[in-house]
Protein backbone atom coordinates (compact mmCIF):
# COMPACT_ATOMS: atom_id res chain seq x y z
CA UNK A 1 0.00 0.00 0.00
CA UNK A 2 1.39 3.37 -1.05
CA UNK A 3 -1.12 5.72 0.59
CA UNK A 4 1.28 7.43 2.98
CA UNK A 5 3.84 8.31 0.33
CA UNK A 6 1.26 9.32 -2.26
CA UNK A 7 -0.86 11.53 -0.01
CA UNK A 8 2.13 13.37 1.44
CA UNK A 9 3.38 14.38 -2.03
CA UNK A 10 2.01 17.64 -3.46
CA UNK A 11 0.43 17.52 -6.89
CA UNK A 12 -2.34 19.94 -7.85
CA UNK A 13 -3.89 19.86 -11.30
CA UNK A 14 -1.26 20.81 -13.84
CA UNK A 15 1.63 20.13 -11.45
CA UNK A 16 1.50 16.37 -10.98
CA UNK A 17 5.13 15.64 -11.89
CA UNK A 18 6.27 14.74 -8.37
CA UNK A 19 3.42 12.26 -7.97
CA UNK A 20 4.09 10.84 -11.42
CA UNK A 21 7.82 10.46 -10.77
CA UNK A 22 7.17 8.58 -7.53
CA UNK A 23 4.69 6.21 -9.18
CA UNK A 24 6.96 5.61 -12.17
CA UNK A 25 9.90 4.78 -9.91
CA UNK A 26 7.87 2.11 -8.12
CA UNK A 27 6.23 0.41 -11.12
CA UNK A 28 8.78 0.64 -13.94
CA UNK A 29 10.35 -2.77 -13.25
CA UNK A 30 6.99 -4.51 -12.75
CA UNK A 31 5.34 -3.74 -16.09
CA UNK A 32 6.28 -4.28 -19.72
CA UNK A 33 6.03 -0.67 -20.86
CA UNK A 34 5.61 2.82 -19.44
CA UNK A 35 5.39 6.17 -21.14
CA UNK A 36 4.30 9.71 -20.39
CA UNK A 37 2.14 11.43 -22.99
CA UNK A 38 2.32 15.09 -23.96
CA UNK A 39 -0.31 16.11 -21.42
CA UNK A 40 1.48 14.36 -18.57
CA UNK A 41 -0.50 11.13 -18.14
CA UNK A 42 1.58 8.13 -17.06
CA UNK A 43 0.55 4.97 -18.90
CA UNK A 44 1.77 1.49 -17.97
CA UNK A 45 1.11 -1.83 -19.71
CA UNK A 46 1.15 -5.44 -18.59
CA UNK A 47 0.96 -7.37 -21.83
CA UNK A 48 -1.50 -10.22 -22.24
CA UNK A 49 -0.68 -13.72 -23.37
CA UNK A 50 -3.27 -14.23 -26.08
CA UNK A 51 -6.22 -12.37 -27.43
CA UNK A 52 -5.26 -8.71 -27.86
CA UNK A 53 -8.23 -7.35 -25.89
CA UNK A 54 -7.46 -4.30 -23.76
CA UNK A 55 -8.64 -3.68 -20.21
CA UNK A 56 -7.97 -0.18 -18.86
CA UNK A 57 -7.74 0.83 -15.21
CA UNK A 58 -7.51 4.56 -14.55
CA UNK A 59 -7.07 6.91 -11.59
CA UNK A 60 -6.11 10.57 -11.47
CA UNK A 61 -2.96 11.87 -9.81
CA UNK A 62 -3.99 15.48 -9.25
CA UNK A 63 -5.47 16.99 -6.10
CA UNK A 64 -7.31 20.20 -5.31
CA UNK A 65 -5.20 23.13 -4.14
CA UNK A 66 -4.24 26.65 -5.12
CA UNK A 67 -2.03 28.79 -7.35
CA UNK A 68 -0.13 31.92 -6.36
CA UNK A 69 -1.62 34.84 -8.32
CA UNK A 70 0.24 37.80 -6.82
CA UNK A 71 3.01 38.74 -4.42
CA UNK A 72 1.80 41.66 -2.33
CA UNK A 73 3.89 44.62 -1.11
CA UNK A 74 3.84 43.25 2.45
CA UNK A 75 5.23 39.88 1.31
CA UNK A 76 1.98 37.95 1.57
CA UNK A 77 0.69 35.89 -1.34
CA UNK A 78 -2.66 36.17 -3.06
CA UNK A 79 -3.97 32.91 -4.48
CA UNK A 80 -6.81 31.27 -6.37
CA UNK A 81 -8.30 27.78 -5.95
CA UNK A 82 -7.56 24.91 -8.30
CA UNK A 83 -10.51 22.52 -8.34
CA UNK A 84 -13.41 22.48 -5.93
CA UNK A 85 -12.14 23.92 -2.64
CA UNK A 86 -14.53 24.92 0.15
CA UNK A 87 -13.32 28.34 1.41
CA UNK A 88 -14.67 27.60 4.90
CA UNK A 89 -11.95 24.99 5.55
CA UNK A 90 -9.05 27.09 4.29
CA UNK A 91 -8.13 29.77 6.92
CA UNK A 92 -5.45 28.82 9.41
CA UNK A 93 -4.14 25.88 7.40
CA UNK A 94 -0.50 25.16 6.75
CA UNK A 95 0.48 24.91 3.08
CA UNK A 96 3.52 24.30 0.93
CA UNK A 97 4.34 26.42 -2.11
CA UNK A 98 6.17 24.86 -5.07
CA UNK A 99 7.13 21.94 -2.83
CA UNK A 100 9.74 24.06 -1.05
CA UNK A 101 8.30 26.97 0.96
CA UNK A 102 6.00 26.50 3.95
CA UNK A 103 3.29 29.04 4.67
CA UNK A 104 0.03 29.49 6.51
CA UNK A 105 -3.24 30.82 5.15
CA UNK A 106 -4.05 33.75 7.39
CA UNK A 107 -7.30 35.53 8.14
CA UNK A 108 -8.39 38.26 10.51
CA UNK A 109 -8.41 37.01 14.12
CA UNK A 110 -11.85 36.47 15.62
CA UNK A 111 -11.11 39.23 18.19
CA UNK A 112 -10.90 41.77 15.37
CA UNK A 113 -13.96 40.67 13.43
CA UNK A 114 -17.33 42.35 13.53
CA UNK A 115 -20.26 40.18 14.52
CA UNK A 116 -21.48 39.87 10.94
CA UNK A 117 -18.02 38.80 9.78
CA UNK A 118 -17.76 35.84 12.16
CA UNK A 119 -20.41 33.80 10.36
CA UNK A 120 -19.56 34.96 6.86
CA UNK A 121 -17.73 32.60 4.49
CA UNK A 122 -14.39 34.24 3.63
CA UNK A 123 -13.77 34.97 -0.03
CA UNK A 124 -10.51 33.70 -1.48
CA UNK A 125 -9.70 37.25 -2.54
CA UNK A 126 -9.66 38.27 1.14
CA UNK A 127 -7.25 35.52 2.21
CA UNK A 128 -3.46 35.61 2.06
CA UNK A 129 -0.63 33.14 2.51
CA UNK A 130 2.05 34.22 4.97
CA UNK A 131 5.55 32.80 4.45
CA UNK A 132 7.47 34.67 7.15
CA UNK A 133 8.61 37.62 5.04
CA UNK A 134 7.65 41.29 5.24
CA UNK A 135 8.27 42.60 1.73
CA UNK A 136 7.54 41.81 -1.89
CA UNK A 137 11.27 41.71 -2.59
CA UNK A 138 11.91 39.08 0.08
CA UNK A 139 8.99 36.88 -0.99
CA UNK A 140 9.95 37.16 -4.67
CA UNK A 141 13.24 35.44 -3.85
CA UNK A 142 11.33 32.41 -2.55
CA UNK A 143 8.21 32.03 -4.68
CA UNK A 144 6.86 33.00 -8.08
CA UNK A 145 3.47 33.88 -9.46
CA UNK A 146 2.06 30.65 -10.88
CA UNK A 147 3.56 28.41 -8.19
CA UNK A 148 1.28 25.64 -6.97
CA UNK A 149 0.10 25.44 -3.37
CA UNK A 150 -1.05 22.35 -1.46
CA UNK A 151 -2.17 21.60 2.08
CA UNK A 152 0.50 19.92 4.22
CA UNK A 153 -1.09 16.99 6.03
CA UNK A 154 0.57 14.03 7.70
CA UNK A 155 -0.86 10.60 6.84
CA UNK A 156 -1.91 8.64 9.93
CA UNK A 157 -3.58 5.30 10.69
CA UNK A 158 -5.61 4.65 13.84
CA UNK A 159 -8.41 2.22 14.75
CA UNK A 160 -8.63 0.79 11.26
CA UNK A 161 -9.04 4.22 9.69
CA UNK A 162 -6.60 6.45 7.85
CA UNK A 163 -6.50 10.23 7.67
CA UNK A 164 -4.62 12.35 5.18
CA UNK A 165 -5.11 14.66 2.24
CA UNK A 166 -5.83 13.88 -1.41
CA UNK A 167 -7.49 10.47 -1.01
CA UNK A 168 -9.30 11.80 -4.08
CA UNK A 169 -7.59 10.28 -5.89
CA UNK A 170 -4.35 9.00 -4.47
CA UNK A 171 -6.45 6.13 -3.08
CA UNK A 172 -7.17 5.04 -6.64
CA UNK A 173 -3.52 5.46 -7.62
CA UNK A 174 -2.41 3.34 -4.67
CA UNK A 175 -4.94 0.63 -5.54
CA UNK A 176 -3.50 0.42 -9.05
CA UNK A 177 0.06 0.27 -7.72
CA UNK A 178 -0.92 -2.58 -5.40
CA UNK A 179 -2.45 -4.41 -8.35
CA UNK A 180 0.70 -3.95 -10.40
CA UNK A 181 2.62 -5.50 -7.51
CA UNK A 182 0.32 -8.50 -7.20
CA UNK A 183 -1.58 -9.47 -10.35
CA UNK A 184 -0.78 -12.29 -12.75
CA UNK A 185 -0.40 -11.96 -16.48
CA UNK A 186 -3.75 -12.40 -18.21
CA UNK A 187 -4.78 -13.38 -21.72
CA UNK A 188 -5.67 -9.73 -22.35
CA UNK A 189 -3.56 -6.58 -22.03
CA UNK A 190 -4.00 -4.56 -18.83
CA UNK A 191 -3.31 -0.84 -19.08
CA UNK A 192 -2.87 1.39 -16.05
CA UNK A 193 -3.42 5.10 -16.68
CA UNK A 194 -2.40 7.58 -14.00
CA UNK A 195 -4.19 10.70 -15.19
CA UNK A 196 -3.68 14.45 -14.87
CA UNK A 197 -6.05 17.39 -14.44
CA UNK A 198 -9.21 15.53 -13.46
CA UNK A 199 -10.14 18.17 -10.91
CA UNK A 200 -10.29 20.93 -13.53
CA UNK A 201 -12.34 19.20 -16.20
CA UNK A 202 -11.31 15.57 -16.80
CA UNK A 203 -8.47 16.70 -19.07
CA UNK A 204 -6.21 13.67 -18.80
CA UNK A 205 -8.85 11.11 -19.69
CA UNK A 206 -9.88 13.12 -22.74
CA UNK A 207 -6.71 12.04 -24.55
CA UNK A 208 -6.30 8.51 -23.18
CA UNK A 209 -8.99 6.53 -25.00
CA UNK A 210 -7.66 7.17 -28.49
CA UNK A 211 -4.11 6.33 -27.40
CA UNK A 212 -4.99 3.02 -25.73
CA UNK A 213 -8.20 2.09 -27.58
CA UNK A 214 -9.49 -0.03 -24.67
CA UNK A 215 -12.36 -2.48 -24.92
CA UNK A 216 -13.48 -1.70 -21.37
CA UNK A 217 -12.37 0.62 -18.58
CA UNK A 218 -12.80 0.89 -14.84
CA UNK A 219 -12.04 4.16 -13.12
CA UNK A 220 -10.81 3.92 -9.53
CA UNK A 221 -11.70 6.86 -7.33
CA UNK A 222 -11.87 8.26 -3.84
CA UNK A 223 -15.46 9.42 -3.45
CA UNK A 224 -17.72 11.33 -1.09
CA UNK A 225 -18.95 9.49 2.00
CA UNK A 226 -21.24 12.09 3.52
CA UNK A 227 -22.00 9.94 6.56
CA UNK A 228 -21.48 12.83 8.97
CA UNK A 229 -23.75 13.11 12.05
CA UNK A 230 -25.19 16.39 10.76
CA UNK A 231 -26.23 14.83 7.43
CA UNK A 232 -29.50 12.84 7.27
CA UNK A 233 -28.85 9.22 6.30
CA UNK A 234 -30.99 9.48 3.18
CA UNK A 235 -28.53 12.07 1.86
CA UNK A 236 -25.43 9.94 2.37
CA UNK A 237 -23.58 9.14 -0.82
CA UNK A 238 -21.69 6.25 0.77
CA UNK A 239 -20.80 5.01 4.24
CA UNK A 240 -17.21 4.30 5.21
CA UNK A 241 -16.73 0.71 6.32
CA UNK A 242 -19.42 -0.72 4.01
CA UNK A 243 -17.02 -1.61 1.21
CA UNK A 244 -16.09 -0.21 -2.20
CA UNK A 245 -18.71 2.04 -3.79
CA UNK A 246 -20.11 1.12 -7.21
CA UNK A 247 -21.39 4.03 -9.27
CA UNK A 248 -24.57 3.68 -11.35
CA UNK A 249 -24.78 7.27 -12.55
CA UNK A 250 -23.08 10.60 -12.03
CA UNK A 251 -22.97 13.98 -13.72
CA UNK A 252 -22.62 13.49 -17.45
CA UNK A 253 -22.71 9.70 -17.52
CA UNK A 254 -24.99 6.75 -16.87
CA UNK A 255 -22.69 3.79 -16.28
CA UNK A 256 -22.96 0.79 -18.60
CA UNK A 257 -25.43 -1.63 -17.00
CA UNK A 258 -23.40 -4.57 -18.29
CA UNK A 259 -20.27 -3.29 -16.54
CA UNK A 260 -22.18 -2.60 -13.30
CA UNK A 261 -23.80 -6.04 -13.29
CA UNK A 262 -20.47 -7.76 -13.90
CA UNK A 263 -18.84 -5.82 -11.05
CA UNK A 264 -21.63 -6.67 -8.59
CA UNK A 265 -21.77 -10.31 -9.67
CA UNK A 266 -18.04 -10.76 -9.14
CA UNK A 267 -18.22 -9.06 -5.73
CA UNK A 268 -21.11 -11.29 -4.64
CA UNK A 269 -19.47 -14.45 -5.93
CA UNK A 270 -16.30 -13.73 -3.97
CA UNK A 271 -17.95 -12.48 -0.78
CA UNK A 272 -16.54 -8.97 -1.13
CA UNK A 273 -18.71 -6.29 0.50
CA UNK A 274 -19.73 -3.38 -1.71
CA UNK A 275 -22.26 -0.58 -1.73
CA UNK A 276 -24.07 1.52 -4.28
CA UNK A 277 -23.10 5.16 -4.47
CA UNK A 278 -26.42 6.86 -3.79
CA UNK A 279 -25.71 10.42 -4.87
CA UNK A 280 -25.25 11.42 -8.50
CA UNK A 281 -23.48 14.77 -8.07
CA UNK A 282 -19.92 15.12 -9.26
CA UNK A 283 -18.24 13.39 -12.15
CA UNK A 284 -15.31 11.12 -12.95
CA UNK A 285 -13.01 10.28 -15.82
CA UNK A 286 -15.47 7.53 -16.80
CA UNK A 287 -17.72 10.16 -18.39
CA UNK A 288 -14.91 11.35 -20.63
CA UNK A 289 -13.74 7.81 -21.52
CA UNK A 290 -17.27 6.76 -22.44
CA UNK A 291 -17.64 9.69 -24.83
CA UNK A 292 -14.28 9.61 -26.63
CA UNK A 293 -12.73 7.47 -29.34
CA UNK A 294 -15.46 4.96 -30.28
CA UNK A 295 -16.99 5.05 -26.83
CA UNK A 296 -15.54 2.92 -24.04
CA UNK A 297 -17.86 0.98 -21.68
CA UNK A 298 -16.64 2.30 -18.35
CA UNK A 299 -17.37 1.57 -14.71
CA UNK A 300 -16.43 3.38 -11.50
CA UNK A 301 -15.34 1.76 -8.23
CA UNK A 302 -14.45 4.07 -5.35
CA UNK A 303 -13.01 4.10 -1.85
CA UNK A 304 -15.48 6.13 0.28
CA UNK A 305 -13.87 9.14 1.96
CA UNK A 306 -15.19 11.52 4.60
CA UNK A 307 -14.40 15.25 4.39
CA UNK A 308 -13.35 14.99 0.75
CA UNK A 309 -11.65 18.02 -0.88
CA UNK A 310 -10.48 19.29 2.50
CA UNK A 311 -7.11 19.43 4.29
CA UNK A 312 -7.84 16.15 6.12
CA UNK A 313 -9.98 13.29 4.79
CA UNK A 314 -10.72 9.89 6.32
CA UNK A 315 -11.08 6.41 4.85
CA UNK A 316 -11.68 2.96 6.29
CA UNK A 317 -8.72 0.70 5.54
CA UNK A 318 -11.01 -2.31 5.03
CA UNK A 319 -12.74 -0.39 2.24
CA UNK A 320 -9.36 0.22 0.66
CA UNK A 321 -8.23 -3.40 0.87
CA UNK A 322 -11.62 -4.65 -0.36
CA UNK A 323 -11.31 -2.33 -3.35
CA UNK A 324 -7.94 -3.87 -4.21
CA UNK A 325 -9.41 -7.35 -3.76
CA UNK A 326 -12.48 -6.61 -5.87
CA UNK A 327 -10.52 -5.19 -8.80
CA UNK A 328 -8.12 -8.13 -8.67
CA UNK A 329 -11.07 -10.54 -8.93
CA UNK A 330 -12.50 -8.45 -11.75
CA UNK A 331 -9.26 -8.90 -13.67
CA UNK A 332 -9.23 -12.62 -12.87
CA UNK A 333 -12.64 -12.84 -14.56
CA UNK A 334 -11.97 -10.08 -17.05
CA UNK A 335 -13.08 -12.05 -20.09
CA UNK A 336 -16.75 -11.55 -19.12
CA UNK A 337 -16.37 -7.82 -19.81
CA UNK A 338 -15.47 -8.49 -23.45
CA UNK A 339 -18.56 -10.59 -24.26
Amino acid sequence: MYLKELTEIGGVSGDESRVRDFIASKIKDKVDETHVDKLGNLIALKKGKKNGKRFLLAAHMDEIGFMVTNIEDDGTLSFSPIGGVDPRVVPGKRVKIADKVTGVIGYKAIHLQKKEEIFKVPAFENLRIYIGTDSKEASSKLVNIGDSVVFTTEYREENGRATGKAFDDRAGCSVMMDLIDNIDRYDFDVYFAFLVQEEVGLRGSAVIAEQIQPDVAIVLEGTTAGDNPEVPEYKWATHIGDGPAVTFMHRGYVVSSKVVQNIMSIAQKNGIPYQAKRRTAGGTDAARLAGTWRGVPSGVISVPSRYIHSPVSMIDLNDYHNTVGLVEKILDEGEVFFK
